[in-house]
């Protein structure tokens, strides 16, 4: 049985889900951002499970395996580049880089207006959540929830 706590955690993760969902972004640009931003703190749950899901929404086998390497592809639009941009310089905070530049913020500003970009803020900063829980919870790879 959940307590009443879980319960209403679950709510609240339920109520990000929906805001993010609501800001307007492509549902494949988030499958993106959730992916790459769960490659880059290596958590084999959260891309596990962003494969299938985007998987679900038709992304295809060769853009999955290429978003680790997003630049030196030719199968990401400018609108996609982006938002991984985005994701990178805003999960990257731990290693020095220089964070969310002004050249990444205008870029995501050009193919992407205010809700939008928060909409993937919030997707960025809840796939980082998800992913610190699992290192913490040591969740492993290749589980559906």
């Amino acid at each position: 049985m959940k307590s009443v706590a879980s319960l209403d955690l679950i709510t609240g993760i339920e109520h990000l889900q929906k805001a993010i969902h609501a800001g307007g972004v492509d549902p494949l640009v988030l499958e993106l951002v959730h992916l790459r931003a769960s490659q880059i703190n290596g958590c084999s749950p959260c891309v596990f499970a962003g494969v299938q899901s985007a998987k679900g929404h038709g992304e295809t086998e060769e853009r999955l395996h290429s978003v680790v390497a997003w630049r030196e592809t030719p199968f990401f639009t400018e609108e996609e580049r982006a938002a991984l941009a985005l994701t990178e310089a805003a999960t990257r905070i731990q290693d020095g880089s220089p964070g969310v530049t002004d050249e990444i913020w205008e870029a995501a500003a050009a193919h992407f207006d205010e809700k939008q970009i928060f909409s993937i803020i919030l997707n960025i900063a809840i796939t980082n959540f998800f992913n610190r829980i699992n290192h913490t919870i040591r969740e492993p790879g290749g589980k559906t929830w």
